[in-house]
C-alpha cells in the first residue's frame, strides 16, 4: 500500500486530494490548520497531523515513512506581509524538502502557482520557459517562485525526484473562494466588468488538477524536475463565465462596465491606503486581483500533455454544473 503525505490536507484542493486517494486505496497522512475539516477527513480513514511546517523538526517528522509527499499547503491571499508569506511559502517548502531527502521519499509533487507570470500585460499560450518578470505582483508570487527554485534545487543538487504544477484558478464544489466571491460581489453591488468583460479566462477545474497530480507520481524520469502548466485549456471570457454560472444557479446577474484604467487606479489607492493601516486587514480591491479579470493570461498546456500525458478529463461546463449542483444544495 503506497504511504503519502498530503500538506495543506484540509485546503480546497489537497482535501479533494486526500478523497481520492483514499478511495484508491491509499495510505493517507495529512497535515492542515482547520481542525473541524481535518475531522472530516479522519472518518474516511485519513491520518490527520496539525503539524507547523514552519517548525523544522516537525515538518521533516511529517515526512517519516512516507513514499510520496504533495505539498500543497500555501499562503495564497493576494494581501499580507511579506514575512508571513515568506515563512508560509519558503520556510515550510525547504523544510518538505529537507524532509523527503532525509526520509527518502520516493517523489514530491510540489503545488506551484502561474501568478509567477503575471505582469498585467496580455499573455496567450504562456509556456513554462517563457520569461518571468522581473518582479513579482505581489508577496505570494514572488515567494511560490523561491519555493520553486528550492525544489528544482533539490532536484539538481541532491537528486529529490520532483514534480511541480502551476495549476490555473482552480475551481468546483466547496470551493470557497473563486466563485462564492463573485456571487457576494453580484449581491452586495454587481460584478464590475472591466473591458468588457471580453478578456478570456482560464480555469481548471479540481478534479482535473488532482489528475494532473497522480500523473506525477509515475511520471517518467525525463519528466522530472520540470514544472507544468495545468489548465482545462477552454479559456472563456469573464462575461460567457458569468453568464453561464449565473444561469445554472438561477440567479439574477447583475454588471456594472468599469473602465480598466479606474479600476486600477481605485486598486492602487487602495493598496496605499491599506499599507499605511494594517489593522484594516485586506483592501476589497488590489491591482492584481482587478488584472485578473482584465487581462487576458491564457496557459499553454502542451508540455503537461506531452510529458505526463495529461488531459482535462472534466470540463469547464460539465465543472460549472457540478459546482451550481453543490451551491444550490447548500
Amino acid at each position: 500500500m503506497t504511504r503519502a503525505l498530503i500538506t495543506g490536507a484540509t485546503g480546497f484542493l489537497g482535501g479533494y486530494l486526500a478523497r481520492r486517494l483514499v478511495e484508491l486505496g491509499w495510505d493517507v497522512h495529512g497535515t492542515g490548520r482547520d481542525e473541524s475539516r481535518g475531522q472530516a477527513l479522519e472518518r474516511i480513514g485519513v491520518q490527520m497531523n496539525y503539524y507547523d511546517l514552519g517548525d523544522a523538526e516537525q515538518a521533516i517528522e511529517a515526512c517519516k515513512g512516507q513514499d510520496i509527499v504533495f505539498h500543497c499547503a500555501a499562503l495564497s491571499s493576494p494581501w499580507g506581509k511579506y514575512q508571513q508569506f515568506y515563512q508560509s511559502n519558503v520556510k515550510a517548502t525547504q523544510h518538505i524538502v529537507d524532509g523527503c531527502i532525509r526520509h527518502d521519499v520516493q517523489r514530491l509533487i510540489h503545488v506551484s502557482t502561474p501568478s509567477i507570470y503575471f505582469d498585467g500585460k496580455a499573455h496567450y499560450g504562456i509556456r513554462e520557459s517563457d520569461p518571468l518578470p522581473r518582479k513579482s505582483v505581489n508577496h505570494y508570487a514572488a515567494t511560490k517562485l523561491l519555493a520553486e527554485q528550492i525544489v528544482l534545487q533539490a532536484y539538481k543538487k541532491q537528486g529529490l525526484a520532483s514534480i511541480m504544477i502551476r495549476p490555473r484558478a482552480i475551481f468546483g464544489p466547496m470551493d470557497q473562494t473563486l466563485f462564492p466571491r463573485l456571487l457576494e460581489v453580484n449581491r452586495q453591488s454587481g460584478v464590475p466588468l472591466l473591458q468588457g468583460g471580453c478578456a478570456p479566462i482560464d480555469l481548471t477545474y479540481v478534479d482535473n488538477v488532482v489528475d494532473a497530480m497522480l500523473l506525477g507520481v509515475k511520471a517518467p524520469q525525463a519528466a522530472l524536475g520540470q514544472a507544468y502548466n495545468i489548465s482545462n485549456s477552454e479559456p472563456i471570457a469573464f462575461v460567457e463565465l458569468l453568464s453561464r454560472l449565473f444561469e445554472r444557479l438561477d440567479i439574477p446577474l447583475h454588471t456594472r462596465n468599469v473602465p480598466y484604467s479606474v479600476a486600477h487606479l481605485i486598486a492602487g489607492g487602495m493598496e496605499a491606503v491599506y499599507r499605511l493601516f494594517p489593522a484594516l486587514g485586506e483592501p476589497p480591491l488590489t491591482r492584481y486581483s482587478v488584472g485578473s479579470i482584465a487581462v487576458p493570461h491564457t496557459l499553454d498546456i502542451s508540455l503537461a500533455q506531452q510529458q505526463l500525458g495529461y488531459m482535462p478529463r472534466i470540463s469547464v461546463d460539465q465543472g460549472l454544473e457540478r459546482f451550481a449542483d453543490w451551491w444550490c444544495a447548500q
